[in-house]
């Protein structure tokens, strides 16, 4: 590991028990039958233990988009051309993007992160550029990344995190943008969960079952070129990966670090999890998983961080979209578990 890279290697915090306890104790004494409000009550008691409080909040919303192209669109992976991609941070910036809406809506903050785009935007208000290339090689042809490139686009994740913190975020969401970034997870996918592209690669955009056979045999022919080195995480982040993927890796790491609650996206974030979780075990408890994408891998890698998403909406465009969509059942349970009377509050007689 470089020198540039060992922050990663830093311990995550660990949730506080006395937080949980006191959490769950108080779902126990509030007017309704043990269980009854099912996912919402375990919902409250996590967050109550990653916040170190008895009664947890998620107002305060940090949302992060990574953008970057992939050289592997050159395959005819895509349904969409590369030039989509610095679109799509244009209209982040104009807030006509699904995420923007959102976000929005919830009071959150968005940040947009142009980590390498194949087609310049330009400068843009709200957008920080980080311009780490014009886009990754292609992977079925070459390393995705250099090893600069992988430390710049994992420690822009992390300043990520750095911001979120200041800016008192109760909970972290991670989207991403970028032409071919579902044929770059499922390659991911595949090395990490030792499965085959045809179980793992999906339409993506909207590519015909032709086309998803063809982004199935291109992650075929990467994992073979790359095979000797997929053993590690961070060497399989570089060969196969994005800078968008690295930043929401980086970006998890360090929120579990810095004690800050992450709702994870579709089939994109949930392979940065995982590729987080790999590189810093510590990690896994920090995650919460907002929904089922409708990209058929995305089931195979939530079996595999053993997860049970919020929502299954058949969603799959990204960007942040179904976990913001989610917020507000994270905020309901909030809400319910601090804002219900207790048995002796309303006068109540409990369970004898």
């Amino acid at each position: 590991m470089t020198a540039n890279l060992h922050w990663l290697t830093q311990a995550t915090k660990a949730p506080n028990e006395t937080a949980r306890s006191a959490a769950q104790a108080r779902q126990g004494q509030l007017t309704k039958p043990p269980g009854s409000l099912g996912k919402l009550e375990a919902i409250a008691i996590q967050l109550a233990a990653l916040q170190g409080c008895e009664k947890p909040r998620a107002e305060k919303v940090f949302i992060s988009i990574f953008a970057g192209d992939h050289g592997v669109a050159e395959e005819g992976v895509s349904a969409f051309p590369q030039a989509v991609t610095a679109e799509m941070v244009k209209n982040f910036a104009r807030g006509g993007a699904a995420i923007s809406v959102l976000a929005k809506q919830l009071g959150a903050t968005l940040q947009v992160v142009n980590l390498g785009t194949a087609f310049d935007t330009g400068e843009l208000p709200g957008v920080l550029q980080c311009n780490l290339g014009k886009g990754t090689a292609n992977f079925a042809r070459a390393a995705a990344m250099t090893q600069s490139q992988l430390a710049a686009a994992l420690q822009a994740g992390c300043d990520s995190a750095v911001q979120a913190q200041k800016t008192g975020a109760q909970l972290y969401i991670g989207g991403e943008m970028g032409i071919a970034n579902t044929t770059a997870a499922a390659a991911l996918a595949c090395a990490l969960l030792q499965k085959s592209p045809q179980q793992l690669a999906g339409p993506g955009t909207g590519l015909d079952q032709a086309g998803v056979q063809r982004k199935a045999e291109v992650v075929a022919r990467a994992l073979a070129l790359h095979a000797a080195h997929l053993g590690e995480p961070l060497e399989a982040l570089r060969r196969l990966g994005g800078f968008e993927i690295a930043a929401l890796t980086g970006a998890f790491i360090s929120c579990a670090q810095r004690g800050i609650p992450v709702l994870a996206d579709g089939y994109i974030s949930t392979v940065a999890a995982l590729l987080a979780v790999r590189i810093q075990p510590g990690v896994a408890s920090w995650l919460l998983f907002a929904h089922r994408s409708a990209e058929p891998g995305h089931i195979l890698m939530l079996e595999a961080m053993q997860a049970e998403p919020l929502l299954n909406l058949g969603m799959r465009l990204g960007e942040g979209s179904g976990a913001a969509t989610a917020v507000a059942i994270l905020r309901l349970a909030c809400a319910l578990h601090n804002d219900m009377a207790t048995f002796a509050e309303a006068g109540v007689q409990g369970k004898i």
